[in-house]
């Protein structure tokens, strides 16, 4: 396996030509804090244990610090089954009127074949070395696709367009956290150990789509036969055996974790939580973007990052919660 191909999700905000600074006009809510207990409506509580993390299997990615492998203990936590969709997110600004970054900013980085006539004739910029990835203005988490598009028939899918900070102000006002990238493949393992998919080995057993990645040759053509082109309702396909569903595919999933391709190697292994700092942020899952001959990071094991100010398409994220 290549170790030197960018991942689907690469666009950064580093990595575009867009000239626009984080602006200084940047309106900074302050995010009220949970009213009362937690609550643990549509979470899981997964039990505290010791698992394999990583892989060293010849279809990962050594260059993005997927192995060695090394045995990992995590305490009990609990866990969002689903990633956080848009009416969940819609309840948040209704609440708070945050404001993401992608809105602040102005745009946000959309695949090219979701893209309107009338909105692609206004695109100026594209990310040079993944040139699928496009600088839409107007692009946030309730207009995925820029400003001629809405996600009133999307409000089961999973927010995106939003950043690293944004993710950590909604948990924020949920009174809960973003999983650790050890919580996060513990449990979308399900109890399985070093398999490759949080079902088994096999990506199609029987024939049989289990996720939500691209079919067809990449960056042009996707066949859509596990039934979608761009993201699926949080709850599509089978959860794994602790109840998560879509820790594989459909979008990438920020944890709390500064990234590092090596700081693991010599790391904790009771409740790692990563390296005390960084430039980019964990992203775990893969995305529906995600292909096998191009970019097979929709495996559990599978690692990949972004600047914390970076939003997407195919970004998204699932909180956790600490057991009280």
């Amino acid at each position: 396996m290549e170790t030197n191909k960018p991942t689907c999700c690469s666009a950064s905000r580093a990595s575009s030509d867009q000239p626009s600074a984080h602006p200084e006009a940047l309106i900074s809510v302050e995010i009220p804090e949970a009213a009362g207990p937690i609550g643990k409506e549509g979470m899981v509580l997964i039990p505290s244990g010791k698992f394999l993390m990583g892989t060293d299997d010849r279809e990962g990615f050594p260059a993005d610090g997927e192995g060695p492998v090394r045995e990992i203990n995590v305490k009990s936590f609990y866990i969002d089954t689903c990633a956080v969709t848009n009416a969940d997110f819609k309840q948040f600004v209704d609440a708070t009127n945050y404001k993401t970054e992608a809105e602040s900013f102005g745009w946000s980085f959309v695949f090219h074949l979701f893209v309107s006539e009338a909105t692609a004739a206004r695109v100026q910029n594209k990310v040079q070395q993944t040139p699928w990835w496009w600088v839409v203005e107007g692009a946030d988490w309730l207009h995925p696709e820029g400003p001629d598009s809405h996600v009133e028939d999307r409000w089961d899918h999973p927010v995106i367009h939003v950043s690293w900070s944004d993710a950590m102000a909604y948990c924020k006002w949920a009174g809960k956290r973003l999983p650790t990238e050890a919580e996060w493949e513990y449990a979308a393992r399900g109890g399985l150990a070093q398999k490759r998919y949080p079902w088994g080995d096999e990506l199609k057993p029987g024939g049989k789509h289990m996720c939500n990645i691209w079919q067809g040759k990449f960056p042009d053509k996707n066949n859509q036969s596990d039934g979608y082109a761009g993201t699926a309702p949080v709850k599509a396909f089978e959860p794994n055996a602790y109840g998560l569903y879509n820790v594989a595919g459909n979008v990438w999933e920020w944890c709390s974790d500064w990234f590092s391709p090596n700081y693991h190697v010599k790391g904790k292994r009771d409740n790692p939580v990563g390296p005390p700092s960084g430039d980019t942020r964990v992203l775990r899952g893969g995305s529906y973007l995600c292909q096998r001959s191009y970019c097979n990071r929709y495996r559990v094991a599978a690692r990949s990052k972004n600047t914390p100010d970076s939003s997407t398409g195919n970004i998204g994220f699932r909180c956790a919660a600490d057991v009280n």
